[in-house]
């Protein structure tokens, strides 16, 4: 592993804004940490740089113990090869692109011809070259990124970290930037760790995501897992906004690593997933995706069906997909579709969760723990 940071804990005062975090990144990968402002991602990545001492838990960088409260070990900031790209960008106004690079390069007292080679080819990789003599003041908030990620490569560390580093950006130009920086650490293999509020930054960058609330570490897995098979109610909400039913298992059995519920809500029956075995007769919570939900073309109900009929309450039309609200007695489903796809208020309608995606967690993770 790259990363290792094992209970981790930093407290402000009486506030503790890390909980026992333990988080392992391997080497090459991106772990992004997503959370709400104040959940702790930030101060635990300024506790890995060195900019915060942690109260309690150990980190290993590359297999280096970097801090260890016990064994008295608090390696500073410039010994543990660590680049760091902040929200801010802090690129300095009254230098050159050149100059912001090499910055890094020249505090360490390296050779002008070895700060030029570097140079050079870091404002290569990220196509910005033609701009090494432009003042910073002259770039765009896209450029400046660029220019920010540059100087943190430059000195070849071993570990980068990124904090809120495209928030500033409007939306069209956070995905490209963001599309263009997931190729870059493709391309380099330089292990990352990127911390962002943003669940679809955080889906379309990480390999792994880590998933904070109120300093404490709810969920580890692949983007998809999060999305798809989340193990709270807190993660189920936090990542999307999902359908969320009541219901009673019927039965359970197990299936290549997961189990297979059949249950009973409301009104509705059918077979749905989950990451553990239930004793008949538990209560359960539902997760089903808006975008999972599909119009009935006729064909029948089968006992692994879910199946709602009801009334098109709400369209609100999003360009790529069109959001609509289905009241099916008590319930109140959101589903999502394609715009080209018709869809009027008013009208009957009867919708199909596929079978295979819907989720099931137990009742009582409702509170996030």
């Amino acid at each position: 592993m790259s990363i290792e940071v094992t209970g981790l804990t930093k407290r402000f005062g009486t506030a503790t804004a890390v909980a026992g975090v333990n988080i392992s990144l391997a080497a090459g990968s991106m772990l992004v940490l997503l959370g709400p402002s104040g959940c702790g991602k930030t101060t635990t990545m300024r506790c890995i740089a060195g900019l915060e001492s942690p109260d309690e838990g150990v980190i290993a960088i590359h297999g280096t113990t970097v801090f260890d409260r016990r064994a008295g070990i608090d390696v500073p900031v410039h010994r543990r090869e660590v680049g760091m790209v902040f929200q801010s960008y802090a690129i300095w106004p009254h230098m050159t692109v050149f100059e912001n690079v090499a910055y890094p390069l020249r505090i360490r007292h390296v050779s002008q011809a070895e700060i030029k080679r570097r140079v050079a080819g870091v404002l290569d990789l990220i196509e910005m070259g033609h701009l090494a003599d432009r003042p910073a003041p002259a770039l765009s908030g896209g450029q400046q990124q660029r220019v920010a990620i540059a100087r943190a490569l430059v000195f070849e560390p071993k570990v980068l970290l990124l904090d809120e580093p495209l928030s500033n950006l409007d939306a069209k130009l956070r995905n490209q930037m963001g599309d263009e920086f997931r190729m870059l650490q493709k391309r380099l293999g330089i292990t990352t760790l990127y911390v962002t509020h943003d669940q679809d930054e955080a889906m379309a960058l990480s390999d792994r995501i880590v998933v904070m609330q109120a300093g404490r570490v709810l969920q580890v897995g692949s983007p998809e897992a999060v999305y798809h098979r989340p193990d709270t109610l807190a993660v189920a909400q936090f990542v999307g906004s999902p359908n969320l039913l009541e219901a009673v298992v019927q039965s359970s059995s197990s299936t290549e690593g997961s189990s297979q519920l059949q249950v009973q809500g409301k009104g509705w029956q059918g077979v749905v997933r989950a990451g553990r075995p239930f004793a008949a007769g538990e209560a359960v919570l539902v997760v089903i995706r808006p975008e999972n939900l599909r119009v009935a073309t006729g064909e029948p109900a089968t006992s692994s069906d879910i199946r709602f009929d009801g009334t098109v309450s709400d369209v609100v039309f999003r360009g790529s997909h069109n959001s609509a609200m289905i009241d099916s007695g008590q319930l109140r489903l959101r589903m999502e579709q394609a715009s080209s796809t018709a869809m009027t208020a008013g009208e009957p309608v009867s919708v199909i969760v596929p079978r295979g995606t819907a989720w099931a967690i137990p009742a009582e993770a409702a509170g996030g723990a």
